[in-house]
């Protein structure tokens, strides 16, 4: 599972037989033997049914490679090796003091109808940026000091700023000024600065990006075009990879040795790089018993992470501790802070009495009851087409029925799923954090105050909506400061104050999901070339887009 959006199963076999038409009759691995040197490079997206022609950067429904293909930012994050690759950018500076960041842009670069890229068009996309989405709060401005150059001054020292003003896609002030609701706008036909802009077919189940013909690196667009395939959900996807119908599966596989790479050792692989991404159980803080520290700790002891792990996540992964921190934070974490901590770790006579303690009493028939008297029952939800997460979602129930508590998997698609975590409409859920350098995000995504709206306002971030002044002092030392040890010192700090409050309940580290066959394409990242990672929707997929090459015969 790699993202929020997911579609019912029932979909999904005429999604499959939809986008085998759209493979132009390639069906049973056919496409997969195309080596003319024309050939597109086929990606499935498990999460949608259908596509939407949807090319606006700023909507949360965009099309998918709108932020990879088609629009593009100043530096690319590589998690997969904790490295930074200069973009639209080729160089950037921070002030001493951390109250200004300066950009110098590329002096070759087009948009793909020709007209230059600019200073202004940073300056542009971040005033629309927060007009439409928001964020950057500590962004007092942003100049453009010549065409080149572009300068943003801070209300304070912020040491995350280069990650987050670095990784935003820029458009082109030209287009966008003219547009009179630039957050409604679907922008069919848009213009960007990546290698593969140009919308050749469109349909609702596949769409083909042709080269920009005004790429500024020419000599890496070598593939001629990217087509994705929309499946609602990972089983229709995963029937594409096995058969070799595309050449590119970023999605949960189970069992991938023998159902993937087994059809075809000598040509596929599948590389899972840990990240900064921690997958959660988050409960709905704005409602009881979710407000209680000790109700959320004892649902976390009565889980089984090692079965969770083991069956739901096929083995692929490993369980996660109160720090909260996934395995690529390891050099950040306190040993300190877990070995002080118990609630990840299953016991679930502690469990029940904690429940007893906190006033949810185990009844005569082995069932436990609020104050009120009515079951202690709550939902689960999670996108019905998510086959990983729903195993582990089931799990979770089976091992809070062994304390009397009766939990229901709530599995619609997973639009409604989301729209419920968003607007605070949900009592569980599991939910993924971003990828970033530093623990920082995850830290203020979970407990910062700042990241806290109220029921009914939409948020994409902190959906359990709990936070902690506490947290808040930290995060804003962390970002007043550059030097690694005084920002370890506080990140242990945070981890404390984590695992005290228990804000979400950590179940493992979010696999970076990744298959791919070189029948067609060469070039792939791998564990011993890890220039990017595997993943279709993360910045780094403009590195992949940019390095592989076709195999012609």
């Amino acid at each position: 599972m790699t993202s929020p959006t997911r579609r019912r199963w029932t979909g999904i076999v005429a999604g499959l037989a939809v986008a085998s038409l759209a493979l132009a009759g390639c069906t049973g691995g056919t496409a997969a033997t195309d080596t003319s040197g024309d050939q597109l490079l086929t990606i499935p997206r498990e999460d949608m049914g259908t596509f939407t022609r949807n090319f606006n950067p700023f909507s949360p429904n965009a099309a998918p490679m709108t932020g990879q293909a088609v629009y593009e930012s100043m530096l690319v994050y590589n998690p997969a090796d904790g490295g930074t690759v200069p973009w639209l950018a080729t160089e950037w500076e921070t002030s001493e003091d951390g109250l200004t960041s300066t950009f110098t842009l590329r002096d070759d670069v087009q948009w793909s109808d020709g007209e230059p890229l600019v200073a202004d068009d940073v300056v542009y996309t971040f005033g629309l940026q927060k007009e439409i989405l928001g964020g950057f709060e500590y962004v007092d401005s942003v100049t453009a000091t010549d065409e080149d150059t572009v300068t943003f001054t801070f209300s304070r020292a912020y040491s995350p700023a280069l990650f987050e003003i670095g990784q935003q896609v820029i458009v082109p002030k030209h287009v966008w000024s003219e547009i009179d609701d630039p957050a409604g706008e679907t922008n069919p036909d848009p213009v960007g600065t990546g290698p593969y802009t140009e919308v050749t077919t469109f349909q609702t189940q596949s769409f083909d990006l042709g080269k920009n013909p005004h790429y500024w690196q020419p000599e890496k667009q070598k593939i001629a075009g990217v087509r994705m395939l929309a499946f609602a959900g990972n089983d229709g996807a995963n029937l594409a990879a096995v058969d070799g119908s595309v050449d590119w599966a970023p999605q949960y596989i189970a069992d991938i040795e023998n159902t993937f790479v087994a059809k075809d050792p000598e040509h596929r692989a599948y590389w899972f790089p840990p990240t900064g991404s921690t997958i959660s159980w988050q409960l709905n803080t704005t409602v009881a018993p979710f407000d209680d520290v000790e109700v959320r700790k004892a649902l976390s002891l009565a889980i089984d992470r090692e079965q969770i792990v083991a069956v739901g996540m096929n083995g692929y992964t490993v369980p996660a501790d109160c720090t909260g921190l996934s395995g690529a934070y390891d050099t950040w974490r306190s040993e300190t802070v877990v070995e002080s901590c118990d609630w990840t770790s299953r016991d679930v006579d502690a469990a029940g009495a904690m429940l007893d303690a906190a006033g949810y009493p185990l009844g005569e028939d082995g069932m436990r009851t609020f104050a009120d008297g009515s079951p202690f029952a709550f939902d689960i939800s999670v996108g019905s087409a998510s086959s990983d997460w729903l195993s582990v979602a089931n799990i979770i129930a089976q091992n809070l029925a062994e304390i009397g508590v009766t939990v229901t998997v709530d599995a619609p698609d997973w639009p409604a799923v989301s729209a419920g975590y968003e607007s605070g409409d949900f009592q569980s859920g599991i939910v993924w954090s971003n990828n970033a350098p530093t623990p920082y995000q995850f830290y203020r995504g979970t407990m910062s105050t700042e990241t806290v709206k109220p029921v009914g306002e939409t948020t994409y971030e902190n959906y359990h909506r709990l936070g902690l002044p506490e947290a808040d002092e930290l995060l804003a030392r962390f970002a007043a400061t550059s030097d690694p040890a005084q920002q370890t010192e506080i990140v242990d700090g945070l981890q404390q104050l984590f695992a005290d409050n228990a804000p979400v309940i950590p179940l493992f580290p979010g696999p970076e999901w990744g298959a791919y066959t070189d029948t067609r394409f060469t070039g792939w990242p791998t564990e011993a070339d890890p220039y990017a990672t595997l993943s279709t929707r993360a910045p780094t997929t403009v590195l992949v887009l940019t390095s592989l090459e076709p195999v012609v015969s």
